[in-house]
């Protein structure tokens, strides 16, 4: 039986956020970061400016074109943004015996995993980063380097969209410490 968890937080500008906390046993976690969804405010005052940029330039112009062309880029624009950009959900699983899988859930149902495996997997950091003119932290994946076994090989981001606050980074990084202290434990006693 799964016990979950529900907090809020804040991302980077001040925008809200909901981190829910999945405890399926010692060994495995979910953390689930959920964005704010798509203001039918702002996607009605970008489309009517569109729109209307291009009333205008019909007036000037008065070629019908224009509208047309208007009506099918907004369209697009739109299908692009919410199947490209606009990521409702991220979700970060960690089973210390298999490895990390993150997936993103776009606004229009699409959805992308990568999964690592544990074996690659060197530690889980808070690392800083210059955004913006600001200091900003996020949580990351160290992977080992195969030749050099000290050194490592990449650095994957996690909750790239989102962009949570520190607080919200330093429980997913707790948690997630605790997966891979539990999973050294077992691996090294015999």
């Amino acid at each position: 039986m799964a016990m979950e968890d529900e907090r809020s937080f804040s991302d980077i500008c001040g925008g809200r956020l909901a981190l829910q906390l999945r405890y399926y046993s010692p060994s495995c976690r979910e953390f689930c970061l959920s964005c704010p969804r798509l203001s039918l405010r702002s996607l009605t005052a970008v489309t009517c400016s569109v729109w209307l940029a291009a009333y205008g330039l019909f007036t000037l112009c008065e070629n019908s074109m224009i509208l047309s062309a208007a009506i099918f880029i907004t369209l697009l624009g739109l299908l692009g943004y919410l199947h490209f950009v606009k990521i409702d959900q991220e979700t970060l699983l960690i089973i210390d015996s298999l490895g990390i899988q993150m997936t993103s859930s776009y606004a229009s149902g699409k959805e992308s995993t990568t999964f690592i495996e544990m074996s690659k997997v060197k530690d889980v950091v808070i690392n800083e980063a210059i955004y913006m003119q600001k200091v900003i932290y996020y949580l990351c994946i160290l992977l080992k380097d195969p030749v050099e076994p000290h050194g490592i090989s990449q650095v994957v981001p996690v909750f790239q969209s989102a962009k949570p606050r520190l607080d919200c980074l330093i429980e997913v990084y707790r948690s997630c410490q605790e997966i891979l202290a539990h999973q050294k434990s077992t691996s090294t006693s015999p």
